[in-house]
Parts: structure tokens; sequence; C-alpha cells
């Protein structure tokens, strides 16, 4: 499963009666990220600082004390609009002086918030599945050419009086081939052993 992300930093001006809204849109890797993007943007004086992100099942949004559901809820809506993930927005407002109404502060966070990420280059998202293997010591060498092949990284190995035992993660659409091809090696002898595979998102 591939999904995607921005590429790189991007931003996008609006101006609405008088009022200036700067949309900047950031790649992240974690909530802390985030939350320290969200710290340098509120390091310029202005009005709001609204912001929304979403990483994978997990999402956060704030309306900065605008209206409720007028500005941080519309921005989430254009991450999910543009179909991203690993994603933070942040719209910064300067009041200039005429009052939007909610229905305006909804089309101007979510329109800002929009037309940054339209413009912004993607980057595809992959999506990591761990696994766990034991197998015949003699297939070392060939299970470790087949974990470059298919773009596995190796998390940990131990030797014991059972054969070698692997631990590794690899992208989550390469997994039912290389179980094929690691099965087919060893003739069926291979254990796989079930891990907690929560889906771990990597640009």
């Amino acid at each position: 499963m591939i999904g995607f992300t921005l590429a790189s930093k991007v931003e996008h001006w609006l101006e609405v009666k008088q009022s200036r809204f700067l949309a900047q849109g950031f790649p992240i890797a974690d909530t802390d990220q985030a939350m320290s993007l969200l710290a340098m943007a509120k390091l310029q004086a202005a009005t709001h600082h609204c912001w929304a992100y979403k990483l994978g099942p997990n999402y956060r949004f704030s309306d900065d004390g605008e209206p409720s559901g007028t500005a941080g809820r519309p921005i989430l809506s254009a991450i999910d609009g543009q179909q991203l993930d690993a994603v933070m927005v942040i719209v910064t407002r300067w009041y200039g002086g005429i009052n939007l109404g909610t229905g305006g502060l909804v089309r101007a966070y979510g329109g800002a918030a929009a037309e940054c990420l339209r413009l912004a280059e993607r980057s595809p998202l992959l999506i990591w599945l761990e696994a766990r293997l034991q197998c015949d010591f003699s297939l070392t060498g060939s299970v470790h050419l087949l974990l470059q092949q298919y773009q596995a990284e190796k998390l940990g190995e131990n030797f014991n009086e059972n054969g070698w035992q692997l631990h590794f993660r690899i992208p989550s659409q390469s997994l039912e081939a290389l179980t094929t091809k690691i099965n087919d090696l060893s003739r069926g002898s291979a254990i796989w052993v079930p891990c907690d595979n929560t889906p771990h998102e990597h640009t």
C-alpha cells in the first residue's frame, strides 16, 4: 500500500476582506515534529495559528481561538480531500478588521489549506510491516540477497539450536512476494513467527 505525503514544505498566501492567511504544509514523521513546527510558526506574531495534522489513523486539529469548527476541521478536511498522509498544515491569520463570519472563516481556512496542498509536489509514502523468520543456517546468504531485492531492512537476528532467527521490516506491498520466495527456497521449512503488525509510515 503506497500513499503520498508532501515532498517538501509548501506555502500559499490568501487575502480575504483585508485578513491575510498564510497556509504552510509540511511532511512529518511523528507528533513531536508536528508540535515543533507549530512552535516555530507561533514565533511569528499573528492573530491566529490554526492547524491540523494527519499521521495514519491519528489526527489532531485546533481552531486556536477562532469559533469552534471554523478553522482546524476545515484544514483537516483539506488534507483528507487531497488524500495525503504524514502531513501538518498550519494556517496563520493576520486579522484585517472585518469579521468574516463562520462561513467565511471555513472557506478561508479550508480554501487556503486546500490550495496550498494542491500546489505541492508529492512524495510516495511507504507502509512498512514487520516480520520474523526462523530457518536453517544454510539459507542466510540467499535470504539476505532476497531482503536487498525487496528493499527490506534487518532489525535483528540471532542463532540458536533451532537455526537462524531474523527480524526485519519490509514495504507492505512486497511482503507476500518475499514470503513466497523464502518458502520456495526453504522448501516449506521456514517458520514465520507472528508480529504485532501495526503499519509504520516512512517516506
